[in-house]
Formats: C-alpha cells, sequence, structure tokens
C-alpha cells in the first residue's frame, strides 16, 4: 500500500493556511455551490497527508495542490451526474398545478425503494426489464415494488386528500 508520508504539524499548517482560501476559490468556481467546494478543499488536503510527494520548490507544491482540487472537482460533478438528486422543492416547480403536488409530494413520502422504481417507471419511461438492471433485481422484483408504490401511493394521496 505504500507509506504515508510524514509530515510536520507546521508544515502541514503552513500548507492549509497558505492555500485553503486559494483552493476555495477555485473549487466554488468549478463546481458552484459552497458545501461541494469545502468537500473538494478537505479531500485535497487529505490527499497532501497521505499522497504528496516531496516538492521541488513551492511553485510545484502549489500546482500540484492545484491539480488535485481540480480533479477532486471533477469527481465530484461525475459523482452528481451518477447520482442526481432533486429538491422537492424543484420538483414543485414541474407541476404548478396544485393536485398534482399532492402526488408529487405523496411520491416523495414513499420509502427509497418504492419511490425509484415509481420515478424510473412513471416519469422516466423505463420498462421494468431496465429498471431491473439498473438496481440490480429481478424484473418480478420492480413489479412487485411498483404494485406496492401504487398501493402506498393511493393510500398517502386518499389519506392527504380525503
Amino acid at each position: 500500500m505504500g507509506t504515508v508520508p510524514i509530515r510536520a504539524a507546521d508544515e502541514i499548517d503552513r500548507v492549509v493556511c497558505q492555500y485553503s482560501d486559494m483552493l476555495f476559490r477555485i473549487c466554488l468556481i468549478v463546481l458552484g455551490n459552497e458545501a461541494d467546494a469545502e468537500d473538494a478543499v478537505q479531500e485535497t488536503f487529505l490527499k497532501y497527508l497521505r499522497k504528496a510527494p516531496p516538492f521541488e520548490s513551492a511553485n510545484h507544491e502549489k500546482a500540484w495542490l492545484i491539480r488535485v482540487a481540480v480533479n477532486q472537482c471533477r469527481d465530484i460533478q461525475r459523482f452528481h451526474m451518477r447520482h442526481p438528486v432533486v429538491d422537492l422543492e424543484e420538483i414543485h416547480h414541474f407541476a404548478p398545478e396544485p393536485e398534482n403536488l399532492g402526488i408529487l409530494d405523496a411520491l416523495m413520502a414513499l420509502p427509497e425503494k418504492f419511490r425509484i422504481v415509481m420515478l424510473l417507471y412513471y416519469v422516466e419511461e423505463y420498462r421494468t426489464e431496465e429498471i431491473a438492471n439498473m438496481i440490480g433485481k429481478t424484473s418480478s422484483a420492480v413489479k412487485m415494488r411498483l404494485k406496492k408504490g401504487r398501493k402506498l401511493l393511493e393510500e398517502y394521496y386518499r389519506k392527504e386528500n380525503p
């Protein structure tokens, strides 16, 4: 696995103090939000602690940190592309009619395993076989989740809208 470079505490403090603002600004520009930028900077410093090579100069150190930070940003962007998260408030913008908001609220209240198959089937229009491949279940398991999800959705919707 390799040895972890041992760095003095004062060296670590110097690097964090000297580069954290710059790295945060770079990550914020690349990612567009503070939370992800903070995560990228944190991961950059963790990599510095674990894997940074001996540096030939201050410019080499700075360039290495920037490269690692940009790579971390790209990793975060790839993660978000593979694992999109939609806020319930954003979903409401797509369904401005009040009667549809109740259905969306009910759908979002379902347990995740039902919500995912319902969204993939009814919103994204995937076939049950395709959904099964995506979530690693059998086609019959997807059909059962759709059936149970519809039942839960109906129960929730009727309870909220008598």
